[in-house]
């Protein structure tokens, strides 16, 4: 078993290993073949519910099959299937989230796709448990309600958003609000939820972001037996200025947006004004119509006036995310724990992936006003990452003679000494001029025209493997990136770097292949049920 020989609280991810599965084309239709739906991935989740101290458990969607994964340290190859469902039906999966049995807390995996349909499976005993029908069009995401696994959101190409119930009261009509009608003009491809439950974001094809606010679901009218969902026409803040093109991933960040869309290559970190979670929720009838149509941004939380419009949203970091092509339908992911770091992953079209500890850049915006401050008493703390170039090129041409990829996470992810800078103030009187601009494309965020580079990058020796999808284990010590060709990439912080495995996972792709028996006698308690 590999030792824990660090816990850098600076440390991000490196390459693991790789895992391989079959093709998923021999089980498609010929309608589908022909739109290109083989070989990938789309989906990948943690199930959020484990103590942190057990192994974590990942499931992934690929077309016709979904995959459960366990990983562990402990083991060589890290990771072991522990459950496959094959679907049947005349269906291409692309999403998948988690929840959890009401009574027995057993975990449930909620798999939808280009049928409409939301399937529930009961991943310990191996079967469907219970199917969900409503959505007038592919269901492009899937998200589960912080604050209640029961809730379940869908985001779907009808444009609407629906959040389904898994309750048993609620088996009689389990969908128990639909968030439509003025808000997306087109299909949708991304939902998330606020951390408090009560916030759910949207965006797709439209290049529309949309807030809506939940009503309160459990104080809904019981007139009906079962009662109608509770229809939300006005998301509280819309906007379309944000992003130029199709809008395929959103987040929260606390209060903060996330979100990003192809063609632009980059993602965007962005505030709306005036909104705060701690506020009272607002009413229903405070969101803004549609009644001025010329506005690309509407919002109950600046509203603007016929005399006035005060800044209604502001952009505050972009990223750097070169290389992602024409390609739609890729997904970051957050990280974020209050007693970790927040950490954004992101993989691109080219067989990148790249992460940004996002508390390097408070800290070293600290940092260089310290460096220049002409009054300061003492010397100033270097953190450990700040590298300047010189030091760094030695450290990756060291790296480069002992193996033959571009892991440029190395250096970047924390593990040389830091230093107390001494002497006058000024950052030009301690590191040359191409230092300081190599540390600004990382860490300045002073401009917010200029995008941040990454703060680690790997790259995957699989040609032109796409990311689609990025999710991180509870703890923060996976990551898992699943996309093109069938491949769920497994990256680790926190553990001893072996040069030789590292190489090997680099070129080496852990084949997981099942026959289509295999598949068929795992499968066949879902297609019985």
């Amino acid at each position: 078993m590999p030792a824990v020989v660090n816990n850098d609280e600076w440390d991000l991810p490196r390459l693991k290993a790789s895992i391989g599965f079959e093709d998923d084309i021999q089980y498609l239709s010929a309608h589908d073949q022909d739109h290109g739906a083989n070989l990938e991935f789309f989906d990948v989740k943690f199930f959020p519910y484990l103590d942190p101290e057990e192994d974590p458990v990942f499931a992934a969607v690929s077309k016709k099959h979904i995959v459960i994964y366990r990983l562990s340290s402990a083991a060589t190859p890290p990771y072991e299937l522990i459950q496959l469902f094959r679907d049947d039906d005349e269906a291409v999966n692309c999403s998948c989230t988690w929840s959890k049995e009401p009574e027995t807390d057993l975990p449930w995996l909620c798999v939808a796709g280009w049928d409409r349909k939301i399937k529930v499976y009961d991943v310990f005993h191996g079967k469907l448990v219970k199917t969900l029908v409503g959505h007038g069009a592919e269901i492009n995401d899937l998200a589960t309600c912080p604050t209640n696994p029961l809730l379940i959101a869908s985001a779907s190409q009808d444009t609407s958003v629906r959040i389904w119930s898994l309750d048993p009261a609620d088996d009689k009509q389990p969908c128990v609000c639909i968030l439509a009608g003025e808000g997306h003009s087109s299909g949708l491809l991304t939902v998330a939820f606020h951390n408090c439950g009560r916030y759910v974001l949207s965006a797709g094809h439209d290049n529309c972001v949309c807030l809506w606010t939940l009503p309160d679901l459990d104080s809904r009218s019981r007139d009906r037996n079962p009662p109608p969902p509770v229809v939300v026409h006005y998301p509280h803040f819309f906007t379309s200025e944000v992003h130029s093109g199709i809008v395929d991933c959103v987040a929260f960040f606390g209060d903060l947006i996330l979100s990003r869309a192809c063609h632009e290559d980059i993602i965007v970190l962005w505030r709306i004004e005036g909104f705060s979670s701690r506020d009272p929720i607002p009413l229903a009838s405070s969101a803004p119509t549609t009644s001025d149509t010329e506005r690309l941004t509407r919002s109950a939380f600046a509203p603007a006036t016929a005399s006035a419009c005060p800044p209604q949203y502001t952009r505050l970091v972009q990223f750097c995310t070169p290389n992602s092509g024409h390609q739609f339908y890729m997904r970051f992911r957050l990280f974020h724990d209050k007693e970790k770091h927040p950490v954004l992953a992101f993989g691109n079209a080219h067989s990148r992936i790249f992460f940004w500890d996002l508390a390097r850049l408070t800290v070293y915006h600290s940092f260089v006003t310290q460096m220049n401050d002409g009054e300061r008493d003492g010397p100033v703390h270097r953190p450990s990452w700040l590298v300047p170039t010189k030091e760094k090129r030695e450290r990756v041409d060291a790296i480069s003679k002992l193996k033959e990829s571009e892991d440029k996470d190395s250096v970047a992810s924390g593990r040389t000494g830091s230093v107390d800078v001494e002497g006058p103030s000024g950052m030009a009187n301690h590191y040359s001029s191409e230092t300081i601009k190599d540390w600004d494309g990382k860490y300045d965020i002073t401009s917010v025209d200029i995008s941040i580079y990454a703060h680690s990058e790997t790259k995957i020796a699989i040609k032109d493997f796409i990311g689609r999808q990025v999710a991180w284990s509870p703890a923060g010590e996976w990551c898992i990136v699943v996309g093109s060709k069938n491949l769920a990439i497994v990256l680790q912080r926190w553990q001893k770097k072996d040069i030789k495995d590292e190489k090997k996972a680099l070129g080496q792709t852990e084949s997981q292949s099942m026959s289509q028996s295999q598949s068929q006698s795992q499968s066949q308690s879902q297609t019985q049920t």
